[in-house]
């Protein structure tokens, strides 16, 4: 899926989920090759659209999805909901029941944000996962995966503009811009599916912040990792 190769990701996650049926891991992740499939068709996944506010934040019309990834990602995420829930039933505290509820409801809230143009959907959805995260995060400390949830929450929100940051805390967001980033570095450095993901955050936080040295460290690394990731390797040669 970090190559980008997303019909061999479908494969394996099915062959995956149909020997492990009762591990939700198995739809989410097949949910998530959906949803970045579909980001990278509508050149989403490019640095400008998250580093160019007039892209990120003042968007004002939704993309145009595909009707057929639409309905298999919402099946994928149905799938996850119901693997978990019975895993939970059985285990409140099942760790990766827990971790793939999270990823459901930040899967969906970023296909709300992002291509329904959906916002205050989408933010109740990404409180949703944050307190989600810190109950994981309460019960298993190792799961560092977790921590991505709260840093984009603080980060994401922390670039709106003062007023709107005010009115947010108001309704229990959270919008600390530093808090996110330690929460992206913990990820970045110890996490496991969500390890490269969350360096990527990190890599668009310093091309926002004008450090390019630190962005370059970042998607040299992806690059290195991902060498079949064309986007790896553009957002590289942009920097030199």
């Amino acid at each position: 899926m970090y190559n980008l190769d997303f019909t061999a990701a479908h494969q394996i996650l099915h062959q995956y989920e149909a020997a492990s049926p009762g591990d939700a891991m198995g739809p989410v992740s097949d949910a998530a090759a959906y949803l970045f499939g579909e980001f990278d068709r509508l050149h989403i996944l490019q640095s400008e659209f998250f580093t160019d506010d007039s892209g990120f934040l003042a968007r004002e019309h939704r993309l145009i999805p595909d009707k057929t990834v639409e309905r298999d990602f919402m099946a994928a995420l149905a799938r996850t909901d119901r693997s978990a829930a019975q895993a939970l039933r059985k285990d409140p505290n099942d760790q990766n029941a827990m971790l793939a509820t999270l990823l459901r409801i930040g899967l969906h809230a970023d296909y709300v944000a992002f291509i329904e143009k959906r916002n205050l959907a989408a933010l109740a959805e990404v409180k949703q996962s944050r307190a989600l995260a810190e109950s994981l995060i309460a019960r298993h400390p190792d799961n560092y995966d977790a921590y991505l949830a709260i840093g984009v929450e603080n980060y994401m929100l922390s670039l709106k503009p003062a007023p709107v940051r005010w009115m947010l805390r108001l309704g229990g967001a959270e919008t600390d811009r530093q808090a996110g980033i330690e929460r992206l570095r913990i990820t970045a450095e110890k996490g496991h599916y969500l390890l490269p993901y969350a360096r990527l955050l990190l890599a668009v936080a310093a091309l926002r912040d004008r450090d390019f040295a630190g962005a370059r460290r970042s998607l040299a690394w992806l690059a290195a990792e991902f060498p079949r990731n064309r986007l790896y390797q553009e957002e590289l040669a942009k920097l030199k």
